[in-house]
């Protein structure tokens, strides 16, 4: 495989079999590439020495790069991109340039990410729960416009307002949604965005960037080589990086919808087990118990302690007097004394 570009040639760097070929080409081929003109780099006197490796030859004064290893380090980058966004997490676009600026704005807002186009707050992620609550006076004050609450403020005091309203949005609108720190940082020109670069650096955050040969590529984890001043070619990478984002998201979301619709069945077994054993538990409780007789409603259990009391009363034996000492058992009659029976004779 052999690149072309301005009377040049340009082998690609290693060997790589049909398939990765075919699976490169449809992120991105080397027509785009040159149409775009990301092989253009900047003026040999301003080239940093670090570039070395990835810079073809000088035309003009101005240094090549080399669209082989251009491709190859944008594959590894966008496999990255869609693994974080397969993860669930976010990524923070980063370009305050005046050409990047809409880019930036633009494909962030497409794949659902955060951004900063304007200007780069230090701060931003190193010390993000004061950025955050910034951004949560920036939604109270929009909330109170729009409900009217400072109308009855003096004109100066409601431009005063305004004004810092204005000021918040301009530099916090595209974090409004940023609750939390993002997984992986996108940058395009990380010599400009050398602070966003350190804070991401500092916080162990993985930094992706299109590096021109000013750049520093040392403290850039995924560096993609190419001209990041062509308004088109900032925009056709940064384009490919937010496809990426959307592909992790739809993958993140089939694996969700795959894990609930595995669940669903488990739940049904499971359950269809447990009615299972409580009906072969039922026939052996009903066999172990004794028939009771049905009892009608309008019985309390009262009357039936009264019911079950009348028959043990009833089966008691009757008492009697206590028997004195010598006294006859039966009904005898008494002996008569002979010596009355002379009396009376």
């Amino acid at each position: 495989m052999v690149v072309v570009f301005g009377g040049y040639t340009s082998p690609a760097s290693g060997t790589r079999d049909l398939r990765e070929e075919e699976e490169l080409v449809t992120l991105l081929n080397m027509k785009e590439l040159l149409e775009c003109g990301v092989h253009f780099g900047h003026r040999t006197r301003k080239w940093n020495p670090k570039m070395a490796r990835f810079i073809y030859t000088e035309r003009k004064g101005i240094h090549i790069i080399d669209l082989g290893q251009t491709l190859s380090n944008f594959e590894r980058a966008y496999n990255f991109v869609r693994e974080q966004a397969s993860m669930g997490k976010d990524v923070l676009f980063v370009g305050t340039k005046k050409q990047v600026q809409g880019t930036i704005e633009e494909e962030a807002a497409r794949c659902g990410m955060h951004y900063v186009n304007r200007r780069w707050l230090g701060g931003a992620l190193t010390n993000f729960q004061t950025i955050r609550r910034r951004i949560m006076h920036m939604v109270t004050l929009e909330t109170n416009f729009e409900e009217g609450k400072f109308d009855r403020l003096l004109l100066k005091e409601r431009v005063k307002l305004q004004k810092g309203l204005r000021q918040l949005k301009r530099n916090l609108d595209g974090l409004r949604d940023m609750t939390s720190l993002p997984g992986v940082v996108y940058v395009v020109d990380p010599t400009v965005e050398i602070n966003a670069v350190h804070e991401a650096n500092l916080l162990d955050i993985p930094v992706v960037a299109i590096c021109d040969t000013n750049c520093d590529p040392d403290v850039i984890d995924f560096p993609i080589p190419g001209n990041d001043d062509a308004i088109k070619a900032t925009r056709l990478i940064t384009a490919r990086i937010a496809d990426a984002v959307l592909e992790g998201r739809e993958g993140l979301q089939a694996a969700e919808a795959s894990r609930v619709s595995a669940a669903e069945p488990a739940a049904e077994e499971a359950a269809e087990s447990e009615a299972v054993v409580a009906e072969e538990a039922a026939p052996e409780a009903e066999d172990d118990s004794s028939p009771v007789e049905d009892v009608p409603e309008h019985v309390t259990e009262q009357s039936v302690e009264e019911e079950e009391k009348e028959p043990a009363e009833a089966a008691e034996p009757v008492a009697t007097a206590p028997e004195e000492e010598g006294a006859p058992t039966t009904l005898e009659q008494p002996e008569e004394d002979p010596a009355e029976e002379k009396k009376e004779g």
